[in-house]
């Protein structure tokens, strides 16, 4: 868990630094996120500064390791190389018969 400089938890709402330190990323990574759309996020007033909702940090966390599940799955299943049974080749699509 991320603490303040006093040792304190953070409370409900993260800066877009804390959050780059708890996902291990730096902070242009989680700009990005952000201006993407990818990770909800509110402004403190017009032009103020970014706040990420610990809870919805956790909901994108958990929203990327079921994206990673299912990514592996389909890699592991036997449909995984489904372009082989598709007749696209490298040089275009195979002639019909």
């Amino acid at each position: 868990m991320v603490h303040h400089a006093a040792g304190e938890p953070l409370g409900r709402f993260l800066t877009i630094a804390d959050t780059a330190e708890v996902l291990a990323v730096d902070v242009e990574a989680v700009h990005e996120l952000v201006m993407s759309g990818e990770l909800p996020a509110i402004r403190v007033g017009d032009r103020g500064p970014w706040r990420i909702e610990r809870s919805q940090l956790e909901v994108f966390i958990e929203l990327r390791y079921e994206s990673t599940r299912r990514e592996v799955a389909w890699n592991e299943g036997e449909f995984a190389n489904v372009i082989e049974f598709s007749g696209v080749r490298p040089g275009g699509l195979r002639p019909v018969d």
